[in-house]
């Protein structure tokens, strides 16, 4: 395959000859630096490139152009090079216009001229950019390839696996799909869903596990002790293995699916600080795991607890494999699974068009379908707007009176300037109908009484949170619900204190009932459902963590 391309487009001779030479001194190795000296000159090479299948990675360009300025270039250039990253070079003066260009051609950054040292004020700009093209790159060549049946449930679990753990796959329906056909008639026996690899034996039907051993995740402990466990990859959970490892805690973090938790699956999060065009919950999930890695965060997905017990100061927790890790302190950052609904027909129907979740997932098989969501929640409107791209039509199951009371004000006004997408309030779902899989959804709008039939072939859920603490009875003070009490919380139940609480001092903030367990993000009683609370509460979890070991030690 070709090397990726660079493009830098500046009027004047001398930027474009300097631009040209940092790109590359530092990037020339994997990709190829491509300039032009004027906003035609560049359409016309751009048109050659996208003939020849070449992929472009990074368009940067000078705003202030005769004849063609740098976002009117860019407005050209996004259809013959979408997937490109784009970023401008501007003047100080040229800022305002920069930044209308965020929404006029989904601009990711502006430089200010000059960039020198480019060590400083390019090339870390340039890898965050080149870093998220990488990851939503899908070169042309044979790498994972997954031949299934979309109304599948295991299919769909080994596609939303490789998807939420970043895997770059290829999917193939042997519905829709000759070659799909022609592939599952060339392996023995084949049996659905089939994933084949660039080296080695297909795998018949595989387990997660599997196919986590197969491309080199990482699922057993290296070591037989750790300062610092986490039990959960969300935000909350990445942000205490981050703060945890860089200040010098040997730490391993457990997750039992994929990092990012919930939020990861998220098709568009707009309101976290400091991404003005927003990202989705896979791009901050790759980028928080990155930064655990570089602190040295062991990781082992897919991976679940057992079982947890103490012995002195040490917190022993057993994996689903059967072996145990011992750690002085326990980060519990479990998250919430999306509450499953007992509707007459949903659970025939899981993972066969009715799916929990899983936007990103089936958006594209989707395509020139009517899809049906419940919710009316922040997911469910991020998902809305992302299906709103590739569906005929939207239309979002709500049993209250708006979206008001659930969603966010952006979203909302989002979703009413979104022409396929159509908000049904008072309405729920009664009954799911089908053969092998899902063909018509019983409607029930309460304010009218009016029942209807409806065709669906795609139901996605998006609501309610269940945390999944079971596992900690009898070890962990949970309230009704199972949600973990923490810190001034446990003086509040009915249960007395002595049994909630064991020590001389009083628990720390994010402290359980069991000294130096402590619970972070939507699993703790009390907490704030939302990215950056979970983020927050993970990063100061350390200190108290600190302060527990400093008391042990």
């Amino acid at each position: 395959m070709a090397k990726p391309i660079l493009f830098t487009v500046d009027d004047d001779p001398d930027v474009l000859q300097t631009i040209a030479r940092d790109l590359r001194r530092h990037y020339g190795e994997h990709y190829r630096v491509m300039r032009a000296s004027s906003g035609a000159e560049a359409l016309e090479s751009l048109r050659q490139v996208v003939q020849r299948a070449d992929p472009v990675a990074l368009l940067l360009v000078d705003q202030r152009m005769p004849e063609m300025s740098g976002v009117e270039f860019l407005e050209q250039a996004v259809t013959l090079a979408p997937d490109a990253k784009r970023a401008l070079l501007t003047a100080y003066s040229d800022t305002d216009a920069a930044i209308r260009a965020i929404n006029e051609v989904q601009l990711d950054y502006y430089l200010l001229k000059p960039w020198d040292p480019p060590e400083e004020k390019l090339y870390p700009v340039i890898d965050d950019l080149l870093a998220d093209w990488q990851a939503h790159f899908r070169p042309a060549f044979a790498g994972i390839r997954v031949v299934g049946d979309r109304w599948n449930p295991h299919s769909h679990e080994i596609k939303d696996f490789l998807a939420r753990n970043q895997i770059p796959y290829r999917w193939l329906d042997v519905e829709r799909s000759d070659e799909a056909r022609t592939l599952a008639g060339c392996v023995a026996e084949a049996k659905l869903p089939l994933v084949l690899f660039p080296e080695g034996e297909p795998l018949h039907q595989p387990s997660t596990a599997e196919v986590a051993n197969r491309i080199g995740l990482q699922t057993t402990a290296a070591k037989p002790f750790y300062d610092l466990a986490i039990v959960g990859g969300g935000p909350a959970g990445l942000a205490a293995a981050v703060y945890g490892a860089s200040e010098g805690l040997r730490t391993v973090l457990i997750e039992r699916e994929a990092p990012g938790g919930q939020a990861g699956t998220s098709s568009r999060i707009e309101n976290y600080l400091g991404f003005p065009v927003g990202l989705s919950g896979g791009d901050l999930a790759r980028r928080a795991v990155s930064q655990a890695r570089r602190f040295g965060v062991e990781i082992l997905t897919p991976q679940s607890v057992r079982s947890l017990r103490t012995d002195s100061d040490y917190r022993l927790i057993t994996l689903s494999d059967g072996s145990e890790i011992s750690v002085h302190a326990l980060i519990l950052a479990l998250g919430v699974s999306w509450r499953r609904l007992e509707t007459p027909g949903l659970e025939q129907f899981t993972g066969a068009g009715v799916y929990y979740g899983a936007a990103q997932t089936e958006a594209l098989a989707c395509e020139g379908e009517a899809v049906y969501l419940i919710g009316g929640a922040n997911s469910a409107g991020q998902a809305a707007m992302y299906f709103s791209k590739y569906a005929k039509s939207v239309t979002m199951l709500v049993r209250g009176e708006s979206l008001t009371k659930s969603m966010s004000q952006y979203l909302i006004d989002q979703i009413a300037a979104t022409d396929n997408i159509d908000v049904q309030t008072h309405t729920s779902v009664v009954e799911a109908k089908g053969g092998t899989s899902l063909e018509a959804l019983v409607l029930h709008n309460s304010a009218t009484g009016v029942t209807e039939t409806v065709p669906a072939q795609s139901l996605f859920i998006f609501i309610g949170a269940v945390p999944q603490t079971d596992w900690l009875d009898g070890q962990i003070q949970r309230d009704g619900r199972g949600y973990i009490l923490t810190g001034p919380d446990l003086q509040t139940t009915d249960i007395p204190p002595r049994q909630v609480w064991s020590r001389e001092r009083p628990p720390f903030l994010l402290e359980t009932s069991l000294p130096g367990v402590f619970a972070v993000g939507d699993v703790r009683h009390g907490s704030i459902k939302r990215v950056a609370s979970g983020v927050g509460e993970g990063s100061i979890c350390v200190q108290f963590v600190h302060q527990y070991l400093g008391d042990v030690r």
